[in-house]
C-alpha cells in the first residue's frame, strides 16, 4: 500500500509524523494533504532519506541539481556538488547527468547524501540510443520504462517525467513558434523523436503502465515541463499552457492510482506574469505541489542568474509555489562547480524564506534578528542567519576594535549610541 493509499484510509504513517514535527503542523494536517494530493513526502523502499514535506501550508523547499555533461565528466566533482548542496541547506538533490557512466554516477551521488534524490529517466534512454544507434531519434520505447524502473531501484525517489508533451502540444508549439527556441533537454529529445517517428509520446500513450512502475517502487511523479520558455518573451504561451493542462489531467489520474504527484512549472517568466502562472497551475491541478525553476525574470544577466532566479523564486513562493529548483551563477554559461552550487542553493533558500514570510506569515526569525541587531548580540545574529558561517567569517575578517560595533560604522554605531541614550533615560 502506498503512502497516498494510507492517507486516504486515515492512517498516519511515521513519515507523516516526522514531517508534521518539522513543519509545526498537526499530523492529520499532513495526512489530509497527502490524501487530497496537496502535499507529498518523497520516500523510497530502497534507502532511508531525510524526509521532506512539499506542498500547501508547508515551508517552500529548495532543490539542488547536479550532474555531468558531455564535455565535463568528473564523478568526484559531482559528489562534491551533492555535498555542497546539502551543506548549503538544500532539501532535495536532482542527479541529471548526460555524460559518462550513468549508473555509476547516480550510485555515487545517492551514496553521498541523506536527501531525497530525483532524476529524469528519459535523459539516459535517449542518450544511450544516441551512443548505440547514432541519434536520439532511434530511442526504443521499452527503454524508457526499463530505465525508469532501474533508476527507481537505485533509490531515486522522485522523477521528472515529460508526460504532457503530446501531438496537440507540439501542434501548439509549431503554430505559435518561439523567440527563444526549446530549452528543455527532455522536451527537445521527445519533440525530435515524435516528429521523426510520427508517433505519440510513449510516456503519454502508456501513462498507466508508467504509473504501475512508479507505484511499485513508491516513486513521486514530477510532471516534467518540457515546453517551458527559454526566454521571457515566450512565457505563458500556448505550448506551455497546453502541456500544463495535460499534466494536470494526468496528475489526477496518477493520484487516483495511489501515486504522489508534483507539477512542474516554467523557467523564464517576467515579473508581471509570475502570479498568473502560479495561480493558473494551482487552479488547474487541484492545488498539487508546484515546482518552479526560479523563475528567471530577465535574460540579460548571465553570470548572475542565481540572483535573477532568486527574485522570481521569492515572488513565486509568495504566490503559492511549493518547491523551487535552484539556479547557479553559471546557468546559461557552463557546468557549475561546487562553489557555484553552494551559492545557488543559498540564493534560492533566501528567496524561499522571503516568500514564506508572506505566504505562511512566518516572520519570527526576522523578528528575532531585529532584536539581536538592536542588542548588538553578534552570536545570536550568526545563529539566526541563513548562512551563519558566511556572516561569522565576514565579521571576523574585518573586526572592529570595538567588540560591540562593526567596521561599517565604527565609533558612530547608531545602535550603540541609541542604546546608551535609552539606558540613561530608563
Amino acid at each position: 500500500m502506498s503512502i497516498v493509499e494510507d492517507a486516504k484510509k486515515g492512517i498516519i504513517t511515521e513519515e507523516m509524523k516526522v514531517v508534521a514535527a518539522q513543519e509545526g503542523v498537526t499530523e492529520d494536517f499532513i495526512r489530509r494533504g497527502i490524501a487530497s494530493g496537496q502535499i507529498v513526502i518523497p520516500v523510497s523502499p530502497y534507502r532511508k532519506v531525510k524526509l521532506c514535506g512539499i506542498g500547501s501550508g508547508l515551508r517552500t523547499k529548495v532543490n539542488c541539481s547536479v550532474g555531468t555533461s558531455t564535455d565535463i565528466v568528473d564523478v568526484d566533482m559531482e559528489v562534491e556538488k551533492v555535498k555542497a548542496g546539502e551543506r548549503a541547506g538544500a532539501d532535495t538533490i536532482m542527479e541529471l547527468s548526460t555524460g559518462g557512466d550513468f549508473v555509476e554516477i547516480r550510485k555515487r551521488c545517492i551514496e553521498a547524501t541523506t536527501l531525497s534524490v530525483g532524476s529524469v529517466p528519459l535523459y539516459q534512454a535517449f542518450i544511450e540510443a544516441a551512443r548505440k544507434d547514432g541519434a536520439v531519434i532511434h530511442m526504443r520505447e521499452d527503454d524508457l520504462f526499463r530505465i525508469t524502473e532501474e533508476q527507481a531501484k537505485l533509490g531515486t525517489n522522485f522523477m521528472a517525467i515529460h508526460t504532457g508533451i503530446n501531438r496537440i502540444t507540439l501542434e501548439r508549439l509549431q503554430r505559435q513558434g518561439r523567440h527563444g527556441g526549446l530549452c528543455s533537454r527532455g522536451g527537445a529529445f521527445l519533440t525530435a523523436w515524435m516528429l521523426h517517428n510520427d508517433k505519440e509520446n510513449p510516456l503519454y500513450a502508456e501513462f498507466d503502465y508508467l504509473c504501475e512502475i512508479l507505484k511499485e517502487h513508491e516513486v513521486t511523479l514530477s510532471t516534467g515541463n518540457g515546453m517551458r520558455a527559454g526566454a521571457v518573451h515566450d512565457a505563458t504561451d500556448r505550448a506551455q499552457i497546453q502541456e500544463l493542462i495535460i499534466n494536470a489531467e494526468l496528475g489526477d489520474r496518477a493520484h487516483d492510482m495511489g501515486i504522489q504527484v508534483i507539477v512542474e512549472g516554467p523557467g523564464h517568466v517576467p515579473i508581471d506574469e509570475i502570479e498568473t502562472n502560479v495561480r493558473l497551475m494551482k487552479r488547474l491541478s487541484g492545488n498539487k505541489p508546484f515546482y518552479m525553476l526560479g523563475p528567471i525574470v530577465t535574460d540579460v544577466a548571465p553570470g548572475y542568474d542565481d540572483r535573477v532566479s532568486a527574485i522570481g523564486a521569492a515572488m513565486s513562493s509568495m504566490y503559492g509555489a511549493d518547491f523551487i529548483c535552484y539556479v547557479t551563477p553559471a546557468e546559461h554559461l557552463a557546468l557549475p562547480n561546487p562553489e557555484e552550487v553552494y551559492e545557488g542553493v543559498i540564493s534560492s533558500r533566501i528567496a524561499a524564506h522571503v516568500g514564506d514570510m508572506i505566504k505562511l506569515n512566518r516572520r519570527e526569525q526576522d523578528l528575532a534578528m531585529g532584536h539581536a541587531r538592536r542588542d548588538l548580540d553578534w552570536e545570536a545574529q550568526f545563529n539566526l542567519a541563513i548562512n551563519p558561517s558566511r556572516a561569522r567569517q565576514i565579521r571576523t575578517e574585518r573586526a572592529s576594535a570595538d567588540t560591540e560595533a562593526c567596521t561599517m560604522c565604527g565609533d558612530y554605531c547608531a545602535l550603540k549610541i541609541a542604546n546608551k541614550v535609552i539606558k540613561k533615560l530608563d
